[in-house]
This record gives C-alpha cells, sequence and structure tokens, in this order.
C-alpha cells in the first residue's frame, strides 16, 4: 500500500490496456469501479480506480439529501456552481488516464447544475486535444419556488447519453445507483422490460455506491481484524454479467477486504425491506444469494425484478431557519445534578429576559451525553458533556442565548469547562428536506451532448452461524426491537421488519426517527450512522449452548 494517492500512472499502474467498447461491449462482463460514496469523498479515488486497473466505467455519488440544499444556498449567494467541488476535482486530477485508457465515466457530482460540470469537463478537453465527448443528464430539478426541488431520476437519460458516443456523463439528482444500471444496460443493450438483469444492476449500484463501505469501511466486524487492514481501504470494482448477477472486488494491492460480511452489511445498509423500488425497476430481495469465489471475491445474486413504481421520489428544500449547539462539560461526582441546576438556571434566567423557552425558540433541549466511569483511573474517564441545541425562525434569540450562557460564567456548578472553540454557539442557517413523491410521466428527462452534472433509519443484523439462525430470527422481533431502543423510542415511530433467510440476516426501518431529515434533525447522530452500534451494544440474554461453543465475543477478547 505504498501507492502515492494522486498520480497512480508514475508508480506502476499505467500498464494496464486501453479499452475497445465497440469491440468488448456485451462480450463479457462489465467492470464498474466506484470512487465515491458522499460529497466530501477527495478527487485522488477517482484517479486511484483508473489507474491500478483495468476497468471499463468509473461511477461516483457525490450527493445526499443535505447538499442538494448547500449547493442551491450557493449558488443563491453568488459562491457556488451548483456543481460538488470533490467531483470536478476528481475529474480534474484523472482526465489524463481516463482519456488515455478509454474509460466511461457517469458521476452525480453535477448537483444542481450538471450542465455547468459538463461544461468545464469540454473546456479541460478541448484545452488538451482529449478525443472525448462530454454529456449532461436533465430531468430532475423541477420547481424555482423552493429552495430545491429535484427528482430521483433514474437510467434513462444515461443510456442515451452512451448511445450518443458520450465519454464523460454528468448527472445531478439521480437514483444513487442509476449510474451502475445505466453503464450496465448500454453494455449489454438490455430492453427496457428486462427487470431480472435491470434489479440485478440496481443491487450492485447499491453495493457500491458507498465506496469503501463495501471493502471494509463501516463494517461492523473489524473489531476481527488487524486495524492496520482498514487504513486507505481498496475502493469497489464490480464484474457484472449479462444476467445482471456480479462479482464486487477491489484492485490488488489495496487495503480493505471484501468478504461475504462486507457484502451483507452493505445489502442491508438502506433497503427498504424486501422490496426495493426504484424509478427503472422494483427489486424482489428474497432469494439474494451471497457466495465467496476467492480471495476478495464475493459473488452476488438472487435478485429478481417487477415493473418499476409509477412515481419516484421528490426531494423538497426549504430554509428552516437557524440553528445552535453549546457544549458545557462536567467532570466527577453528582454529575446528574450539576446538569439539573445548569438546565434549571438557563431556563430561569430566559424566562427573565422576556424569552420563553417554550415559545422564544422553535425547539430547544438540554441534551446529556455519556455516563461518567464510577472510580475513574483517568479524568476523561469522568467527563461528560451537556448539549444545548435550539432551533429559531431568526438568528436574533441563538445569540442571545449565547451571551446569557457567557453571563452565567460564574454562577455554575463546580468543575464547568468548556472547549476553547464555541463556534457551534453561533448561530447558523439550516434547510428541511421534505420528502415526497411525482409521477414519473411528469419527469421530461434527456440526455444533452456538448459539441468541441430523510428521516428514518435502517438497521440491519446477521448471525455468522446457521445453527444461530433460528433462534435469531425467533428473538429479534418488532416487539424486541422498541425494548432494544430504548429510552429513545417514541411512540410516534413506526417499524417495519424483514427477514433474509439465506444470508441470516433480519432488517428493520425504524420510520420518523430523525425527524425532518439529516439537514435538519435535532438528533446528535443526525444521519443515524452510529444506531445499529448502539443496538449491538445491549446487553440480551443467550442460549448457554452458544456460549460453550465458543460463538460469543466481548470486549475483554481484544
Amino acid at each position: 500500500m505504498a501507492q502515492s494517492r494522486v498520480n497512480g500512472l508514475q508508480n506502476g499502474h499505467g500498464t494496464a490496456n486501453v479499452n475497445d467498447h465497440e469491440r468488448d461491449r456485451g462480450k463479457r462482463p462489465v467492470r464498474i469501479a466506484n470512487c465515491s460514496g458522499g460529497q466530501m469523498e477527495p478527487g485522488w479515488q477517482m484517479r486511484k480506480q483508473a489507474s491500478w486497473g483495468d476497468v471499463d466505467f468509473i461511477t461516483g455519488d457525490w450527493l445526499a439529501e443535505n447538499n442538494i440544499a448547500q449547493e442551491a444556498a450557493a449558488m443563491e449567494a453568488g459562491t457556488g456552481e451548483g456543481f460538488k467541488k470533490n467531483a470536478w476535482q476528481a475529474l480534474q486530477l484523472s482526465m489524463d488516464v481516463i482519456a488515455k485508457k478509454k474509460i466511461k465515466v457517469v458521476i452525480d457530482g453535477g448537483g444542481l447544475s450538471p450542465e455547468n460540470l459538463a461544461r468545464r469537463c469540454q473546456e479541460l478537453v478541448d484545452k488538451n486535444g482529449y478525443d472525448m465527448k462530454v454529456a449532461f443528464v436533465s430531468g430532475d430539478n423541477l420547481l424555482d419556488e423552493v429552495l430545491a426541488c429535484t427528482a430521483y431520476i433514474g437510467a434513462r437519460g444515461i443510456v442515451k447519453a452512451l448511445e450518443s458516443g458520450a465519454d464523460l456523463v454528468m448527472c445531478g439528482r439521480v437514483a444513487d445507483a442509476s449510474p451502475v444500471i445505466g453503464a450496465c444496460w448500454w453494455w449489454y443493450g438490455w430492453k427496457d422490460t428486462e427487470y431480472d438483469k435491470l434489479a440485478s444492476a440496481f443491487l450492485v449500484g447499491h453495493l457500491i455506491e458507498c465506496s469503501g463501505y463495501i471493502t471494509g469501511s463501516n463494517f461492523s466486524g473489524f473489531h476481527r481484524f488487524p486495524l492496520e487492514n482498514f487504513v486507505d481501504v481498496g475502493f469497489p470494482v464490480a464484474e457484472i454479467e449479462a444476467d445482471g448477477t456480479c462479482i464486487i472486488t477491489k484492485h490488488d494491492n489495496t487495503n480493505g477486504m471484501v468478504t461475504i460480511d462486507t457484502v451483507k452489511c452493505q445489502f442491508l445498509y438502506e433497503i427498504q425491506g424486501n422490496i426495493y423500488l426504484n424509478s427503472d425497476v422494483t427489486a424482489i430481495l428474497d432469494g439474494v444469494t451471497v457466495e465467496a469465489v476467492g480471495k476478495d471475491r464475493v459473488r452476488f445474486s438472487g435478485i429478481k425484478g417487477r415493473p418499476p413504481p409509477p412515481t419516484t421520489k421528490l426531494a423538497i428544500f426549504y430554509k428552516g431557519g437557524f440553528e445552535s449547539q453549546n457544549l458545557s462539560n462536567a467532570a466527577g461526582y453528582a454529575t446528574k445534578k450539576k446538569y439539573q441546576l445548569y438546565e434549571t438556571q438557563i431556563r430561569a434566567r430566559l424566562t427573565e429576559q422576556g424569552m420563553d423557552p417554550e415559545t422564544t425558540f422553535d425547539f430547544i433541549v438540554f441534551q446529556v451525553v455519556g455516563s461518567p466511569l464510577p472510580n475513574p483511573h483517568r479524568m476523561l474517564e469522568s467527563t461528560t458533556y451537556m448539549r444545548i441545541y435550539a432551533q429559531a425562525p431568526t438568528p436574533e434569540p441563538l445569540a442571545a442565548l449565547k451571551l446569557l450562557l457567557a453571563d452565567e460564567t460564574m454562577q455554575h456548578f463546580s468543575g464547568l469547562h468548556w472547549s476553547q472553540d464555541l463556534r457551534t454557539a453561533d448561530p447558523k442557517s439550516f434547510y428541511v428536506y421534505y420528502p415526497s413523491l411525482v409521477e414519473q410521466d411528469a419527469i421530461k428527462e434527456a440526455a444533452h451532448i456538448l459539441e468541441p452534472g430523510g428521516s428514518n433509519i435502517n438497521c440491519g443484523m446477521f448471525v455468522q452461524r446457521a445453527e444461530l439462525w433460528d433462534w435469531f430470527r425467533s428473538f429479534m422481533t418488532l416487539h424486541r426491537m422498541k425494548t432494544l431502543i430504548g429510552g429513545d423510542w417514541k411512540d410516534e415511530y413506526r417499524l417495519e421488519r424483514v427477514e433474509f433467510p439465506k444470508i441470516w440476516a433480519v432488517h428493520f426501518v425504524i420510520y420518523g426517527i430523525l425527524g425532518r431529515g439529516v439537514s435538519s434533525s435535532t438528533l446528535l447522530d443526525n444521519r443515524g450512522k452510529g444506531f445499529t452500534d448502539y443496538i449491538r451494544a445491549k446487553h440480551v440474554d443467550i442460549p448457554e449452548q452458544f456460549v460453550k461453543a465458543g460463538w460469543t465475543w466481548s470486549e475483554e477478547d481484544d
């Protein structure tokens, strides 16, 4: 793992074959490498995927619900062009390799303006004399009356662009799996009614769109392996066959791993149960099969397809107001009483100053994070913090709250202390994400060739031995999940549960737990990233024979 992060061609990885799509298209499995799973993914990951092995396509997912609103706000303020800066960085760093090896690129980094990103690409192509055709897909941006309103469109525009000879396809808010679906659809010339094949490609896109999540990142079983394995993991490559089945792998000599367990973990991440809806197809997941076929090679199959739904997801964003976080630390004894005193003091002072907490703020909460360790050996073992999180229509109440806390500096409980960085206490704007549906027939999706762009949590868990499955499936009931959620459960939430018996997995969707969604959630974990690890930290009773057989693990084992 000594290769440079930027210059793959100059480190012995430039000997791979130049693609000949006219010769190979449809005659062998298409190799698709994904280079991004989120807006912060650095550009050099695209160059690595292009340089370190043979691939036909590079896809990249830079979009999530919240960053569409960020791009809209930046365009409104005159500080952004509508596309993701890291996506443009990736293209600049990689264009020479992509052009030399004739790799096709389909990404959603165009954000709110895939045309702007495509025109930047065209300028780069023209400047360097590359033999490449640039295209962008439109149709997702529907309304101007709100901050942003984008539909999750499918792969048809991508297929049309590829059919027109495009090498670089810039998309906006296509569905996360659409770049992979479009690449496979074009490569094999599938019909739009070959639902089993489209559904299989849809799930391949689902597996690799979060980049390193399937090669060792975010992997719940990481503690069983040397930690060095998870430093700078290689990103995934999918080899998709004509029937849609695939092998998930990664480039040789890269860190991370592709195993049955990493594939299961990513499969269970963000699905909707055993019926998974997409703009181009409905996937039926009951028969999913995961099989190891070599080192870092896992076959994924068993997906069935049905016609797509008449509607697709519509993401609406509007300005929600302002928010702030004030963080205060406590150490030592009587922590619970200390925080009770602090909250009592602050609420009293707010009321004295004519700012009734219940009417001045849209939302205010005093959250205690952590529990002190009894008889601590180090001070940090007894340190916890209170998070005073508030939202308001204007910044003034939040600014007043910060000043009020400063006024109370000398009246606090014993041992109160803060970080030196208090920027989270300053009011900042936030955006509300409102999910809806739109009829697919109302969307005017198109491909343009340039001449010389949530409120729920998913929780999936599986066991690793067939002997555990019957107990596990009967243990993990809807009622059990409510019990495990514990004090965080509210009656307004709703649960859905589905089993995947062939991979010994149970999957839950907890509806409503993120409130108004990631961009305006009041939770500390506003994306639900730590939820499943919280559930797995619970103590439960298990059959004694499992312990005797050595099928359990505890913190002391590490």
